[in-house]
């Protein structure tokens, strides 16, 4: 295992599994299989990981819990934690923590997060008390290292770095939002700012580990071994300010394969980096809808769908993964991609031909499964 050196001497594994993404029974996110997940755990661990990530809503609340109950079987010494505190889970701060620490069965966390901050939450961090709060709690050795996860622009992530003394800060970092989002940007003001780099979602929750067959086809031809996640986290691992970076591991060949990649040095060359980048546009290319919002579809839908609007929540779903869709459920029922009936008029005025009746019979039975 690879490791790398953080400050007062730690010294952290290039590899941490997150625990979002356990094995469970029976499709139910608040029933971990526990026999299963230990033993991922007890690989990773004995592979050499030691930076372990849960937060206060995973699994239903039930992930710091097992995450807690697993490491306890371990020197406290010889791992670290790393939970967050959310506020759309609990807006009090003091009563999340105390009952994070109860959880997880210690009298520390070791590096603790704001969770998923985007833009509109950064005042609501600040009027409630919440940096102020944790800084408290660092100061009473409650806490090691305090940061945060973000998911907002780069304003508002400078933004952020204004407000505290950061120790980390974490953010989705993968060659396809490398090239095509705004991952660059983020990961050049954090390093400008010396602030190490936590990655999450290297492998785009998996997108990048099944890619479409003309993107894998790219990747193919400059690393003809090994899997399509270990291009993804080579090209992570290779970034300088990237200190962990974490996988939600859920199977053992999934631990082992990380393993295999964090455990070699061999670094991304300019042929790499070059089909990163020709993979990530093949595979926009190739899994999103060609909709140029030019509304011709409208006029003539029956149920007076807002197409161009429901096909951009379409291609963010296909690149993003189902949570894309979330959104969608603020909207009335009669404008749910479910209000669709299928009558193809959409498609007959589409200049582009888009299958629009597809794609919304995709969304919706997923928005469906959802509501199970």
């Amino acid at each position: 295992m690879q490791y790398k050196d953080y400050k007062d001497g730690i010294r952290l594994s290039r590899l941490g599994m997150g625990n979002m993404r356990l094995p469970v029974i029976d499709g139910d996110q608040g029933k971990i299989d526990e026999e299963k997940a230990l033993a991922i755990i007890d690989e990773c661990y004995n592979s050499g990981v030691n930076y372990f990530d849960t937060a206060f809503n995973y699994h239903n609340g039930m992930s710091e819990i097992f995450v807690g109950k697993a490491l306890a079987r371990y020197p406290r010494d010889s791992f670290y934690v790393a939970t967050k505190y959310n506020y759309m889970a609990n807006p009090d701060p003091v009563d999340e923590f105390s009952k994070q620490l109860e959880k997880l069965q210690m009298d520390h966390v070791d590096f603790y997060l704001l969770h998923g901050l985007r833009d509109e939450l950064i005042d609501t961090m600040v009027n409630i008390g919440a940096i102020d709060y944790f800084n408290k709690q660092k100061e009473e050795g409650k806490i090691r290292y305090f940061g945060f996860s973000f998911h907002g622009t780069v304003d508002g992530l400078k933004k952020l770095l204004s407000l505290n003394k950061w120790d980390f800060v974490q953010i989705q970092l993968n060659y396809y939002d490398w090239y095509l989002e705004t991952a660059k940007g983020q990961y050049d003001v954090l390093t400008e700012a010396g602030i190490p780099v936590v990655v999450m979602e290297p492998a785009h929750g998996g997108m990048l580990a099944n890619l479409s067959e003309p993107a894998a086809a790219k990747v193919r031809a400059v690393q003809p071994e090994g899997s399509l996640a270990s291009f993804a986290m080579r090209f992570v691992k290779s970034l300088p300010n990237v200190q962990v970076v974490l996988s939600g591991m859920s199977e053992l060949e999934q631990v082992i394969d990380n393993v295999k990649t964090f455990s070699e040095g061999e670094p991304f060359t300019e042929a790499e980096l070059a089909a990163a980048e020709d993979a990530a546009k093949t595979q926009k290319a190739t899994v999103t809808l060609p909709c140029t919002a030019c509304h011709y579809c409208c006029p003539d839908c029956p149920q007076q769908l807002d197409i161009p609007e429901l096909l951009v929540a379409y291609n963010a779903f296909k690149i993003g993964g189902p949570f894309s869709l979330m959104r969608l459920a603020s909207l009335p029922a009669e404008k749910q991609p479910s209000a669709c009936i299928g009558c193809g008029s959409c498609t007959r005025h589409c200049p582009q031909e888009i299958d629009v009746p597809a794609a919304m019979k995709e969304m919706a039975e997923v928005m469906a499964r959802f509501k199970r």
